[in-house]
């Protein structure tokens, strides 16, 4: 009666035998050579890497492989390809009676970036998604796909309605985070007495489909927990019956309307089908509105749309995630633009983010 303990490292990657009590005539431990023997694995979003395993000694024993601890196959193969960017741990076993003999990998896959060249465009390209807000340009050319559409490529010019409005960008290339600069620069029609701020949210290609679809993550402005400020903030607007006011109710318990001039005017996007829609989204405050004879909106200090005179500049190092902590980006290929202020301004109509251009800053010439 013997006992056994065999122990390979290949590089960074582990692999183990233990062995049980046994009499060695009638068995032994599994002896396997793997395929690819380092670790960590460099790997890329939507590349299969194959990992294999060869039985030696031709003894028999059943086998599985693991991704972060879920079994995934029982063969002597398992092709893994990584959806998104991300760390992954992968084991492979192979057992007996005799003992176990296992296999560790650790696989790194990147965030997947596309670089600018000499046909990159410094502005956005293509717009993903628009929903304004009720407001005096909805349905218009302004607040309209039209006006979305007029800012690919170019400086245009769209109106995103009241609270919570939005629009969806992507680029032709990854914009870089560059340490300590600003990386984005956005073009509107701010005065030095009238801002209509927005919120700036980004998101990088994780899953590397050229599709928005992967996590938001907020630019942090000068208003960030300041009172007034409101995260996972929900606002819910009611169509009204033949045009005019447009009604509103928040996740707070408040209620309003967006005023429209005109019973005849529908400022409720026509093209939703149902009778209410929800905008979810940041609530900046409306502490820089200065009622009186002639009404003004002061900008903030920094880091919202629509906010500064001559077009607001952006750092994605300002990002942060759900929970309000920074998170580092190496950079960014869609950004989204949101109406930040709920407000009646009178005469003037609702507050709504105007934009005329959005572009990277490290292509501006």
């Amino acid at each position: 009666m013997k006992t056994k303990l065999y122990f390979l490292i290949a590089l960074l990657g582990i692999a183990s035998w233990t062995a049980c009590t046994k009499d060695e005539e009638t068995e032994q431990v599994p002896v396997v050579k793997m395929n690819i023997e380092d670790s960590p694995i460099n790997g890329k979003v939507n590349e299969s890497i194959l990992f294999s395993a060869f039985n030696v000694n031709n003894k028999a024993y059943e086998q599985e492989w693991k991704l972060d601890g879920l079994v995934k196959s029982n063969a002597a193969d398992y092709d893994f390809t990584p959806l998104a960017a991300g760390i992954y741990n992968i084991e492979y076993t192979a057992s007996n009676s005799a003992g176990v003999f296992s296999y560790k990998y650790v696989v790194n896959v990147g965030i997947p970036t596309v670089p600018s060249g000499p046909g990159s465009n410094s502005y956005v390209t293509k717009v993903f998604e628009f929903l304004p807000g009720p407001g005096q340009y909805t349905n218009k050319t302004l607040g309209s796909m039209e006006g979305a559409k007029s800012l690919e490529g170019q400086e245009g010019a769209v109106s995103l309605g009241a609270w919570g409005g939005y629009i969806v960008f992507g680029f032709d290339h990854t914009v870089i985070n560059e340490s300590q600069k600003e990386d984005i620069i956005i073009y509107a029609n701010a005065q030095f007495n009238w801002a209509e701020p927005g919120v700036v949210w980004v998101m990088q290609d994780a899953n590397a489909n050229g599709k928005p679809d992967d996590t938001w993550y907020e630019l942090k402005g000068s208003e960030f927990g300041k009172e007034g400020y409101i995260r996972n903030y929900e606002v819910t607007y009611t169509k009204p019956a033949a045009g005019g006011h447009v009604s509103w109710k928040d996740n707070k318990g408040n209620t309003g309307v967006v005023s429209i001039s005109g019973t005849g005017v529908q400022a409720f996007p026509n093209w939703i089908s149902g009778n209410e829609y929800t905008l979810k989204g940041s609530l900046l405050p409306s502490t820089e509105i200065k009622p009186g004879s002639l009404i003004t909106s002061f900008p903030f200090a920094w880091g919202y749309a629509d906010n500064a005179v001559g077009g607001d500049k952006f750092d994605i190092a300002n990002a942060i995630d759900a929970d309000g902590k920074a998170v580092s980006l190496s950079g960014i290929d869609f950004i989204k633009l949101q109406t930040g202020i709920q407000a009646n301004l009178g005469i003037l109509g609702e507050l709504s983010t105007e934009i005329m251009g959005v572009a990277d800053l490290s292509l501006v010439k």
